[in-house]
């Protein structure tokens, strides 16, 4: 999926606070300035501009501008971007950029339990995708998650995305890679993409370090009522 222009340089602007290059308090270019550094229009920078300021990485001053935090907080923003790949999500966030991200994905054939059938519209037994896909910064665990579909699925015609968020205590496989104990609560995302009709595209347990985000920003499309 291709990544909106306004988050890639949300991403890079965010990198350039969180490595330092951007001290706090320091001001941003103006909306003309910035519009013209990326090649872009002002409502796009508009809009990184509100980015920004969910992430708590920047704040406003009325009639002067922009200016960076002083102390940046990390802020997952879903569902709005979880169709991207985890290699620009991270590299997003990583303070040098996607050079000390790492992905590892798994993908393999299984045979559905009574629960994945049931969630799917199949029969017990019948061949399910499931697709682990974990993710690591400086060589330290920052995410992982266990996603299932039907073969041959394309994930990207998913019309609605539910999520819930908890803490939760993580699966054993969650627990080893995030290097914490079965007990120990995690944040946990669960989600399940899905068309207008109901039918279920896929479905992710995703888990994080319960301290990686200080925050969740959930995002989605109204259809406005008459």
């Amino acid at each position: 999926m291709t990544e909106p222009a306004y988050v890639r340089i949300a991403g890079e602007i965010a990198r350039d606070i969180r490595s330092g290059a951007l001290p706090a308090r320091t001001q941003l270019p103006s909306y003309a300035e910035l519009a013209k550094q990326h090649n872009v229009s002002e409502i796009v920078i508009r809009r990184v501009r509100d980015l920004l300021l969910s992430q708590g990485l920047v704040y406003a001053i009325e009639r002067r501008g922009l200016f960076v935090a002083a102390r940046p907080t990390l802020v997952r923003i879903s569902p709005e971007r979880q169709m991207e790949d985890p290699e620009v999500t991270f590299g997003n966030e990583a303070a040098g950029g996607d050079d000390e991200v790492r992905i590892e994905r798994e993908s393999t054939i299984k045979q559905a339990d009574e629960e994945l059938a049931d969630i799917f519209g199949i029969s017990p037994g019948d061949d399910i995708e499931h697709i682990t896909v974990s993710a690591s910064e400086y060589g330290k665990p920052t995410s992982i998650s266990d996603s299932y579909q039907l073969p041959g699925t394309n994930v990207a015609e998913a019309e609605q995305l539910e999520e819930i968020l908890a803490d939760r205590p993580p699966s054993p496989t969650h627990a080893v890679w995030l290097e914490v104990s079965s007990g120990e609560l995690v944040k946990n995302v669960r989600q399940r993409f899905l068309k207008n009709d109901g039918r279920v595209l896929m479905v992710s347990d995703v888990s994080y370090p319960k301290d990686r985000y200080d925050s969740f920003v959930f995002r989605m499309n109204l259809e406005p009522q008459p």
